[in-house]
């Protein structure tokens, strides 16, 4: 089971340093992202990097979609690839959706990971009464319409928006590895990570947790850094990054970098 996963996620384990670094790239990207950070880091860390099953990347045939209805089964993938490796302490970096799973993983299996970094990371999406996520279900169901009708379309109008910076080498990677995406499983996955409601776990999260937000994020308002900074159980720290975007390691990645290392030197 352990190789299989290796090599159908794309597993690599780069760097000379002694402690582990996992870099978990968001919906719609591959650990191609991390590109521009992995050379700042691999003499420090040894570093893992892996695709999620739904990036396009990955065999399709791997991703089952009686499986992946919630992210519990993302979960029991990165552990899987922990164990596989037989790691037993590291650092965890999760962009967008894998900042969420980070969160779960860290409920399961506290003594595994010494801090969570979550980059543009939400508990959930949509408005709530006393929650304000970012959109209403009716906006969301018209990205789902626009997706289903016309994913090239959708995707040559979302990349910009997501980048925000006016950074097109970003916008070209980005909507790249969208475009990578199969369009029924990018869909399928747009629903479970938009319809996932993680605000009633956070309290049970032990680790040090490290929010990463841009000062302008389309998908995630400012409001939802400071919501998880007063909810997480673990002590919690916001680090804003001065730039727009929900991809600052693909639109500003040496900003991003000095955050991290401050962040993983605490």
């Amino acid at each position: 089971m352990g190789n299989i996963l290796l090599e159908a996620l794309n597993v690599r384990v780069i760097g000379s340093g002694e402690k582990i670094l996992v870099l978990a790239h968001g919906f719609g990207t591959d650990q191609s992202a991390w590109q521009r950070i992995v050379p700042l880091f691999t003499p420090y860390y040894r570093i893992i990097l892996y695709d999620l099953v739904c990036a396009g990347s990955v065999n399709p045939d791997y991703f089952d979609f009686r499986r992946y209805t919630t992210l519990d089964a993302y979960v029991d993938d990165l552990l899987n690839i922990l164990d596989a490796l037989g790691v037993d302490r590291c650092a965890y970096v999760g962009h967008s959706v894998s900042a969420m799973i980070g969160i779960l993983a860290s409920i399961r299996r506290p003594e595994l990971f010494t801090k969570l970094i979550l980059i543009g990371a939400s508990p959930r999406f949509l408005n709530d009464k006393d929650y304000y996520g970012g959109f209403e279900q009716g906006e969301i169901e018209k990205v789902f319409s626009a997706m289903e009708a016309n994913y090239e379309a959708w995707v040559n109008g979302f990349a910009p928006l997501a980048v925000g910076a006016d950074v097109p080498t970003a916008v070209r990677e980005f909507s790249r590895t969208l475009f990578n995406m199969r369009p029924d499983i990018s869909l399928f996955v747009s629903r479970t990570v938009f319809n996932s409601d993680l605000r009633g776990v956070l309290g049970l999260v032990k680790v040090p947790c490290c929010v990463v937000q841009t000062s302008k994020d389309l998908s995630v308002p400012a409001s939802v850094a400071e919501y998880l900074r007063t909810h997480l159980g673990g002590r919690t720290t916001i680090e804003i990054l001065k730039t727009e975007g929900h991809l600052p390691h693909l639109s500003a990645p040496a900003l991003l970098a000095q955050v991290l290392r401050r962040a993983l030197s605490r």
